[in-house]
């Protein structure tokens, strides 16, 4: 899951467990602590989060038929990718627009830790989150994460086959989405006072 993602399912709890979730790709280690409590919490959120996406057995199997060259990095690629599907899906609704105007706000406010800390002034500038619903953009999202690893870029050589493949990983996407809400659902319940939320 990427930024979209990982922002939706933090939408109920508090700021600062929202920050904690967006901005968690960008903070190294186990010791978090330099942050507050609820930040902290969001970023342990979207570790859990990920743990659970990457060990999916939907998206292993997606990984194991992604072209032999780019297999390494399909993983990125999905990450992006499952924020295209939830963006389409949730494009225009009440919900979404909120999410937005308030992350938005948010990041201006606080900023992002090391490698995001330029990242989040072109998310907002450019509107990722809006834009997440286009293919195209997406596909270019995935192919500029590629510029930045080392080597040939083989994020944007796997862009056509993502997109060969569109319809299927879409029907892939709803059902591990169901069971990432299922899973948070099901031992979350400890998590309403770290979200900053009442018991």
């Amino acid at each position: 899951m990427n930024f979209l993602a990982h922002a939706w399912l933090a939408r109920q709890g508090s700021d600062g467990f929202l920050l904690g979730n967006v901005i968690a790709d960008g903070v190294k280690g186990s010791d978090l602590a330099l942050w507050s409590s609820v930040v902290a919490a969001g970023i342990r959120h979207h570790r859990r989060v990920d743990a659970f996406v990457d060990s999916h057995a939907r998206v292993k199997r997606i990984k194991a038929v992604a072209p032999a060259g780019q297999r390494r990095v399909a993983g990125i690629a999905l990450d992006v990718l499952w924020d295209h599907f939830l963006a389409r899906e949730l494009i225009d609704t009440a919900e979404f627009e909120a999410l937005v105007t308030r992350l938005y706000t948010l990041l201006e406010r606080e900023g992002a830790p090391n490698r995001l800390a330029t990242m989040m002034p072109a998310l907002i500038k450019q509107d990722w989150l809006h834009r997440y619903a286009d293919f195209d953009f997406t596909c270019r999202a995935i192919a500029g994460i590629g510029q930045r690893l080392s080597g040939p870029n083989r994020l944007a050589e796997l862009t056509p086959w993502l997109a060969h493949h569109y319809r299927w990983l879409n029907a892939e996407f709803e059902p591990l989405w169901s069971d990432c809400l299922e899973e948070l659902a099901s031992t979350g319940k400890g998590f309403s006072s770290e979200m900053g939320l009442p018991h």
